[in-house]
């Protein structure tokens, strides 16, 4: 499968701070699901990038559920487009679609890059000697001194962004792929809701496309800080791995379910730079999730066989 992903979408953008005077190299790809109060912080972030404004263009979103209307005013090098198509690698395709940009730099809404974010990556980009996909670190925070225990545990599972590229893939809070590789994959797989970030990258890794990790490149993301939250993201991860890819990926994640996470308890176990409170929260915010997870995987198989029978 190969060309532009096959998602399009409407430039509803309403007026912005003069015109983008260049053709920039970059495109910063943001979808945005009913999350809209989280755009300024993330803009203010970008309007201080090192890397100067004319060289990179941001690509809005909007694919969410709620009545949206499109902010007044917006920097010379941001666009707004609406993807009615559920799903935000349906809208990651999209605003591929509709980018100008050599580059595809993939961050999320509530993802806080640092200022010297895009320039890292522009930085290590030219010292590849052909086109490599480029992931930098994704580091959870919480807003207060004194987190709850959901946000504990987001802090200690995190992203660990490092050990996925080790193992070839990264999350789109923060990777950069070259638009020619995206445009021959076809793009993200528009049916995933979870997961359509790793199959991306493990279909360019197989293609014999490299994936390397910038340290310097960093993004913040916040901890999440509720119980419904924490569960919201484990179904969908879970539906990602168990609805999608082929009948011997599914049958792994399956099987991995019903075992305990070992590994994940091994590795929060060891953040020694966490203290031994906070190790002991995660562990059993693990542990009632992993209920959770064995309940969705039942839940799930069931409607993949009511699926497979229509």
């Amino acid at each position: 499968m190969t060309g532009t992903p096959a998602v399009t979408a409407t430039d509803v953008t309403c007026q912005c701070e003069g015109k983008q005077p260049t053709r920039p190299a970059y495109s910063v790809i943001v979808p945005v699901y009913d999350h809209w109060s989280l755009v300024p912080e993330l803009l203010d972030c970008l309007r201080v990038q090192t890397l100067p404004q004319d060289e990179f263009e941001v690509v809005l979103i909007n694919n969410g559920l709620k009545p949206f209307v499109a902010p007044r005013t917006l920097p010379r090098n941001v666009r707004i487009l609406q993807c009615d198509r559920r799903g935000s690698y349906a809208a990651r395709n999209a605003g591929v679609s509709a980018a100008v940009g050599d580059w595809m730099v993939f961050t999320d809404a509530d993802c806080r890059p640092v200022p010297e974010w895009l320039e890292a990556m522009r930085d290590a980009s030219r010292k590849e000697p052909g086109d490599v996909l480029l992931a930098g670190p994704v580091e959870m925070y919480a807003d207060t001194l004194r987190p709850n225990a959901y946000q504990i545990y987001d802090l200690i599972r995190g992203i660990p962004q490092e050990h996925y590229v080790r193992r070839g893939y990264a999350a789109t809070a923060n990777l950069l792929i070259p638009r020619s590789v995206v445009e021959e994959l076809g793009g993200f797989d528009a049916t995933r809701f979870s997961g359509g970030d790793a199959d991306l990258c493990r279909r360019a890794v197989a293609r014999g496309y490299p994936i390397r990790f910038v340290p310097e490149a960093l993004v913040y993301h916040p901890a999440r800080v509720s119980w419904e939250e924490v569960v919201a993201k484990a179904r969908r991860i879970k539906g990602g791995q168990i609805l999608s890819g082929s009948s011997t990926s599914r049958t792994y994640w399956v099987l991995r379910t019903l075992l305990p996470p070992v590994p994940l308890y091994y590795r929060y176990a060891l953040a020694s730079q966490y203290p031994v409170r906070y190790r002991l929260i995660s562990l059993a915010v693990q542990s009632r999730l992993w209920g959770h997870e064995l309940i969705e995987t039942l839940r799930l198989l069931k409607r993949l066989s009511r699926r497979q029978r229509s």
